[in-house]
């Protein structure tokens, strides 16, 4: 059953890890208590190539990381930081009742904590989170992804998120508003074509993915460049994206 609303002037979709935060919190995890970066940077490197699956690659990584889940939760918090433009980005979407939408192929549980942690409690009410989840072990305190989409090859398939969230909202091709994807890595490849402008971050894969696969973008450093492009292309009823795309 779908769910009628009044059409906001636009909706964002985002990326958590790496886009958001600071740091990527898999990437993080595998890094520093897991394999390592260099094992890790050659699994991106093989999805960003297409010679192994994102669900695949990622479960690699997470298996190699046996610290109990708490404890991985308590060092994320200790070390993640937010994007410093992300809170004022935040309460502007609010002022405007832009919905803002976390679209992860992380765990929501960590997700949950680090929110909570770096922009309020008022934000996990505020903010809907659509990600995988997690099984722990309550004895031995194991624990494992459970993919949000397991037969997809992306463990978490973004681009039917968006449209599922479209749907179950009432949105058709008549009423739905502006619609943004920010993102910065191969986690993002599913999503990449689904809005009608993609934010891709400075210097990182999904750029990389975006020009080989002629997938028109705009670069962001931080949400504070994300504001200001947004702001202008609402202000202009969206008939200014072209200026913003990169690699016309």
């Amino acid at each position: 059953m779908t769910k009628q609303i009044s059409s906001p002037p636009a909706i964002v979709f985002t990326d958590w890890d790496g886009t958001v935060t600071l740091q990527d919190s898999n990437d993080y995890l595998t890094d520093n208590i897991g394999f390592g970066k260099a094992r890790r940077s050659a699994i991106n490197q093989e999805i960003l190539e297409g010679t192994q699956s994102f669900r695949d690659g990622f479960q690699e990584m997470l298996d190699s990381v046996t610290t109990p889940f708490p404890e991985c939760i308590d060092f994320l918090l200790k070390n993640v930081q937010l994007d410093p433009g992300f809170k004022e980005f935040y309460h502007w979407c609010a002022a405007k009742k832009i919905p803002v939408i976390v679209i992860s192929s992380g765990m929501k549980p960590i997700i949950y904590a680090l929110l909570k942690n770096l922009v309020g409690e008022d934000a996990i009410q505020n903010i809907e989170i659509i990600s995988n989840g997690v099984k722990i072990n309550e004895e031995t305190k194991e624990w494992d992804i459970v993919y949000k989409d397991p037969q997809s090859p992306f463990g978490h398939d973004k681009s039917n998120s968006i449209k599922e969230y479209l749907e179950k909202h009432g949105y058709n091709s008549t009423n739905t508003p502006l619609l943004f994807y920010c993102g910065d890595g191969v986690s993002d490849i599913s999503a990449a074509k689904e809005t009608n402008l993609l934010f891709a971050k400075h210097g990182k894969d999904l750029i990389k993915y975006s020009i080989r696969e002629k997938i028109p973008y705009t670069e962001f450093n931080n949400f504070a460049d994300i504001l200001s492009k947004i702001t202008s292309i609402i202000d202009a009823d969206g008939k200014n994206i072209n200026e913003f795309i990169e690699n016309k």
